[in-house]
């Protein structure tokens, strides 16, 4: 038996606002789903393991609350310990994460850092080789994003600040990472819809989202002959702390997709668990479009 939808055809999440990064704690409304996915009927179902990443460990930024915790919490439940990335103020949602992993029977270990910082990235990949024994899996996946109207508008300090925050720990994290991986390791970025159709109130946001393409495509090219795949997923709304905490009631209330809602974030973790897995063995350097039917053409 499958829960009901909670979100109907059509329905749009509450409108609702929260201070950046925000937290999945605090959340009013329809409950993220991390670990059900949608069932035929509208209503959703646990996830549905079958040991696809047994023994594997993996590093996943932005692991505390939305897109990372669902990867995690899938992830252990296919047999992967984590190591998770987030913020000082996330501590929280973290936990819960952390909470929700070990509950399954795996690992989960969080680390508190900002991976602004290279020194910080460094660090947290010495740590997590050091706590789990190696990775096999990376997981970029923490951004940030403001709405801002126009480019006028749009202060130099954002600009470098969202740079800082979504593309430059990608380079950090897998350049530091890389040397203790092996043949059959995999890296996936999480990048975003907006790379694809230019969306122009995240100006900022969206132009990372298209370097985390080219990087993915980049990467891939230069690691794909050592066994080593490099993949990215962009996902469409989605509903996660990241919308109250950075969008306009406007922004809330057309927060929705061809299929008349927003996506769960189990619903992009599965992909996740996809370009992790040998069942994407011969796929690397590709986007995943998790987007609820918009046809992008990229």
């Amino acid at each position: 038996m499958s829960d009901k939808s909670q979100f109907e055809s059509g329905h749009s999440v509450p409108v609702q606002h929260q201070q950046p990064p925000g937290l999945e704690a605090n959340l009013k409304g329809p409950t993220p789903q991390h670990e059900n996915v949608p069932t035929e009927d509208g209503g959703y179902q646990i996830y549905k393991a079958a040991g696809k990443l047994t023994g594997k460990k993996a590093l996943i930024t932005g692991g505390d609350s939305g897109i990372g915790r669902a990867i995690a919490i899938l992830f252990a439940m296919e047999g992967a310990d984590s190591f998770i990335a987030y913020l000082p103020e996330e501590e929280k949602d973290a936990q819960e994460t952390k909470r929700r992993v070990e509950k399954i029977g795996k690992k989960c270990h969080l680390h508190s850092t900002d991976i602004k910082s290279r020194e910080n990235c460094k660090r947290l990949v010495d740590e997590a080789v050091k706590t789990m024994g190696g990775i096999d899996i990376l997981v970029n996946n923490a951004a940030y994003q403001m709405m801002v109207e126009d480019i006028k508008d749009l202060s130099e300090d954002q600009w470098v600040f969202t740079f800082d925050t979504n593309i430059h720990p990608y380079f950090y994290l897998a350049k530091y990472v890389l040397p203790h991986m092996k043949k059959g390791s995999t890296i996936i970025n999480n990048a975003s819809i907006n790379a694809y159709i230019g969306r122009p109130d995240l100006l900022d946001y969206t132009s990372t989202k298209g370097a985390i393409i080219s990087f993915t495509r980049g990467l891939s090219n230069q690691y794909v002959s050592r066994g080593i795949r490099v993949n990215a997923v962009a996902p469409g709304p989605v509903w996660t702390p990241l919308i109250p905490s950075t969008m306009t009631d406007e922004a809330i209330k057309q927060f929705t997709s061809p299929m008349g809602r927003p996506s769960q974030p189990s619903e992009i973790a599965t992909c996740f668990v996809f370009l992790a897995s040998t069942d994407s063995s011969s796929i690397s350097g590709q986007t995943i479009h998790a987007n609820g039917g918009v046809i992008v053409n990229g």
